[in-house]
Formats: structure tokens, C-alpha cells, sequence
């Protein structure tokens, strides 16, 4: 029986060079990942915050900012979807902290829109480090949304969690919420109507 040779050799030759460039494609992917994360990294401990973030649905979590803005007296402090603004300027007030350094919005109805409202705000305000603060239980999905959404800005953030006697969320909330953001990224659109499913 005769054989081509050359066509098997021309058969194996693809096959590996498709091998190939499927792990250098892998490859690619990993060191630019790498890259990403290093880079986000640096970012994080280098830079100086300018600001506080402060993401609303607890309202331990102003009374904490609060706090924390009365230490730090040259950060402006935006919160995000927080308590109703009597109770919020209340509370600020009480730590000493100007109405002048406080910042409250309410465009925001979970936590992918607390991000996405203000990013561009926080941007255009040429602020590249936010302190981020929210709850512990919470803090694993606003960092997934947060290195999504304001990265995507160049704004770098240091996140503080509030301790609580909460359980950790469940892991599947990020990763929904970090669809989202992407889905924002690449269309503009938050999917909220996502949130539920």
C-alpha cells in the first residue's frame, strides 16, 4: 500500500502548529492577565487616595465613613446610594465634616450602578485613587465591580471593610455582578434588570 508521506508529514504540521498557537494564545492571555493584575497592584499601593467611596445600603457604613473622612481631612467623600440625605448630612455633620467635602448620590440601585453613576464623575474630577469602603460580606463583589468598572477609568482603589457578623456572599453574586460590569464596559448599559436572575 502506498503512503503519502508528505501528506502526513503536511497533517502532523498543522496539527502542532495548531497546538502551538493555541498555547501561545493561552500564553498571551496569562502574562497579559498578569500584566493587568501587577499593574492594578502597583497601582493600589503607589497612588495616594483623593477621595472616599462610599457604597450605601447599610447605614453603619456612613456612620463608619464618617469616622474615617474626620482622620483624613483633605479627602472628599462621595457615597453611593446611600441613606436618605437628612439622616447622611446628619451624620457627617456630627464627625465634623463639611458639607463641602460631601458628596451624596442616589442615581444608583445596586451595587454595579453604585460604580457606574459616579466613575465618570470621579474622572472628570481627574481623581485616579478612591479608598473604597463598604461592608466584608459585600467587599468581594464591589471589588470585582470596582476593578472592572473604575479600572477601566484608571482610578485604582483601596478597599476598607467594615467588620460585621455577616456571612461572606455567596461567590456566585460576583461573578453575576462582574458579568455585568463587563456587559456595561462593552455596551454602556448596566443590565439591571440581570440583578435578579
Amino acid at each position: 500500500m502506498w503512503v503519502d508521506c508528505d501528506s502526513q508529514w503536511q497533517r502532523r504540521s498543522r496539527k502542532h502548529w495548531r497546538i502551538g498557537a493555541l498555547l501561545g494564545s493561552i500564553a498571551s492571555i496569562s502574562i497579559a492577565s498578569v500584566g493587568w493584575v501587577g499593574l492594578r497592584t502597583y497601582q493600589r499601593f503607589v497612588r495616594l487616595p483623593q477621595a472616599v467611596l462610599v457604597l450605601g445600603g447599610s447605614p453603619e457604613r456612613e456612620v463608619f465613613a464618617a469616622e474615617f473622612a474626620s482622620t483624613h481631612p483633605n479627602l472628599q467623600v462621595w457615597v453611593s446610594g446611600g441613606s436618605n440625605p437628612e439622616y447622611a448630612e446628619w451624620v457627617f455633620a456630627e464627625a465634623g465634616i463639611e458639607g463641602d467635602r460631601l458628596h451624596l448620590d442616589y442615581q444608583a440601585v445596586d451595587t454595579v450602578t453604585n460604580f457606574t453613576t459616579l466613575v465618570d464623575e470621579l474622572k472628570a474630577r481627574k481623581i485616579n485613587c478612591v479608598y473604597l469602603i463598604t461592608s466584608d460580606y459585600h467587599m468581594r463583589r464591589a471589588f470585582t465591580i470596582g476593578e472592572i468598572v473604575l479600572g477601566s477609568r484608571g482610578i485604582s482603589f483601596r478597599p476598607i471593610s467594615i467588620p460585621s457578623n455577616t456571612q461572606p456572599e455567596p461567590i456566585e453574586k460576583s461573578l453575576r455582578d462582574g458579568a455585568r460590569a463587563l456587559f456595561w464596559l462593552v455596551t454602556g448599559y448596566t443590565g439591571a434588570t440581570l440583578r435578579h436572575w
